[in-house]
């Protein structure tokens, strides 16, 4: 709840006037381009401290990367891949031989024009880290530039995929740069952004956990057909310049906004919810019609929960309904409570062996499984990022139902920087490790096998967690060779099966989180939040 203090709507007058003077501070470089048209201001959930796409899973790094990169093929709205950088491909030698055409006036940022060989080292740095780009590339004899604007995948068997592969929307995605950023390991990040994309990236105008800045490619050609729909049809800038402003006082940030201090927050929360509805200046909406999935995560490499029968016992203890309030106000409309493996608009959404989440919750039978499979109050620690309300609401909730199922726990406050460090950590929880903790990916994320971490069970490659499942990698490995989508629904049911015998994380349930911005912005898409078609009146 707002608390007043002697202003309108409830938003504390001292945080309007800090908010105002560090805005007046940013808009000065702007003040100093002659003639420039003013700069939409976006607040991002948190600072861009992570550049590279492929590097990183990040939320905040994908929605840098949709402004600067582009990929070959685009998800629209509707979660079906379309041509976006390729003009057109031919399918030949029974699905075994692709030939992907570039469209022609593709441009980088630094004037070179984009070339096959350019693709083909993106592809394959981007195919050695993402799970759907991996299962590209070991379905790929050769990949290879046939000239300067064919690219050849000759498969190993068809693979009718590779669109949906090149066109992903979710963590790790396909962008296209430079061969000679490409040609960077994995395992250090892209930092120079040369992208093709609508807009460029001012790394000069960049204020650490302050400000992020693009300005308009003139550069940018974009597709002449369709209409503009997520990741795919005409990406058009018609802003000129976009500020990403970190601002990480939620009061201070719908004060910023009411004001029109800053035009789009990107994920207010639930208690200021209700006085942005209120304003007439400002749209209060879903984007993002898949929401985002909770995912109470174990750690697999130490115990207890290497066990498989302790992780098993606690199906039964954890209550979607609780955790769903927690991060939704409350408002049954912003939530989903019965929730399986895969997101619910997902084709391969189904309700394999769902009553184990949805029954009744039994916390003396959980008491009894926890002490047959070996439990004798190992402490587990619960990792927690404070500074994220809604990951915060979901750890402290999951930690109580797992202290009242008969487990101690040790709730561990951290900043989410940290909680991020120390979830990567594999060393046991008294050497700087962890036991559990609660997390929450886009919906898009868990639409298929493809792009699902949290189902991954390749041990040591897997996302932190590391669970070891080799039914579950056999099932999704059958699921990329399935010749058509009533055989990958099967193989669905069957793996959201095996997820209850393996629990490699437990789904939370799923909510939908609001996006705000000012009415003047116009041709907002769906999706995620995105800069090109969008005007400001």
């Amino acid at each position: 709840m707002l608390i007043g203090c002697g202003t309108a709507e409830g938003i504390p007058m001292h945080r309007r006037s800090l908010f105002a003077a560090s805005a007046a501070a940013l808009a000065r470089p702007a003040l100093a381009q002659s003639g420039a048209a003013r700069a939409l201001k976006f607040v991002p959930n948190s600072d861009l401290t992570v550049l590279d796409p492929v590097f990183t899973a990040g939320f905040v790094t994908r929605l840098h990367a949709l402004m600067v990169y582009d990929t070959l093929y685009g998800q629209d709205e509707h979660f079906q891949a379309r041509p976006q950088m390729v003009e057109g491909h031919r399918i030949e030698d029974d699905g075994k031989l692709w030939r992907l055409k570039l469209r022609d006036g593709l441009r980088f940022h630094d004037g070179e024009p984009v070339l096959a060989k350019d693709v083909v080292a993106s592809l394959r740095r981007w195919g050695r880290i993402d799970p759907f780009g991996q299962a590209l590339m070991a379905a790929t004899d050769e990949l290879s530039a046939g000239s300067d604007t064919e690219i050849r995948f000759r498969l190993k068997a068809p693979f009718p995929l590779l669109p949906d592969a090149l066109g992903k929307s979710t963590a790790f995605l396909p962008v296209i740069m430079p061969e000679r950023h490409a040609n960077t390991p994995n395992n250090r990040q892209v930092t120079e952004m040369v992208g093709s994309g609508p807009f460029r990236y001012l790394a000069n105008e960049r204020v650490d956990g302050v400000r992020s800045v693009y300005e308009k490619f003139a550069g940018y050609v974009p597709r002449p057909e369709g209409t503009a729909s997520f990741m795919a049809g005409p990406k058009i800038a018609h802003v000129g310049r976009v500020e990403w402003v970190t601002i990480p006082d939620d009061a201070t940030a719908a004060a910023a906004l009411r004001q029109g201090e800053v035009d789009w927050w990107e994920r207010p929360q639930t208690d200021y919810l209700a006085t942005l509805r209120r304003s007439r200046d400002i749209n209060v909406e879903v984007i993002d019609r898949t929401g985002f999935m909770t995912i109470i995560r174990f750690n697999q490499l130490h115990p207890p929960f290497d066990n498989p029968a302790i992780r098993r016992a606690l199906l039964g203890v954890i209550n979607q309904t609780d955790l769903m309030a927690s991060v939704s106000g409350g408002d049954p409309a912003l939530a989903d409570d019965k929730l399986g493996v895969f997101c619910p608009e997902s084709p391969m959404a189904n309700d394999a062996g769902l009553a184990v989440l949805t029954g009744p919750r039994d916390l003396g039978r959980a008491r009894q499984e926890l002490a047959a499979a070996g439990y004798r109050g190992e402490p587990v620690a619960f990792l927690t990022p404070t500074n994220n309300q809604a990951m915060n609401g979901l750890a402290e909730i999951a930690a109580d139902s797992l202290r009242r199922a008969g487990m101690v726990v040790n709730l561990i406050p951290l900043d989410f920087g940290a909680w991020l460090q120390r979830r990567n950590n594999r060393e046991p929880p008294e050497r700087g490790g962890w036991s559990a903790t609660a997390s929450f990916l886009p919906g898009t994320d868990m639409w298929d096998p493809a792009g699902h971490l949290a189902i991954r069970g390749n041990g040591n490659q897997a996302w932190s967690g590391w669970p070891t499942a080799p039914r579950l990698e056999e099932l999704r490995k059958a699921w990329f060779a399935a010749s058509d989508e009533a055989s990958r629904k099967a193989i669905c049911r069957q793996i959201q099966e095996q997820v209850w015998q393996d629990v490699p994380y437990i789904p939370g349930g799923r909510w939908w989180q609001p996006t705000a911005y000012r009415k003047n912005l116009t041709g907002v898409l769906r999706g995620a939040p995105l800069f090109y078609n969008v005007r400001m009146g």
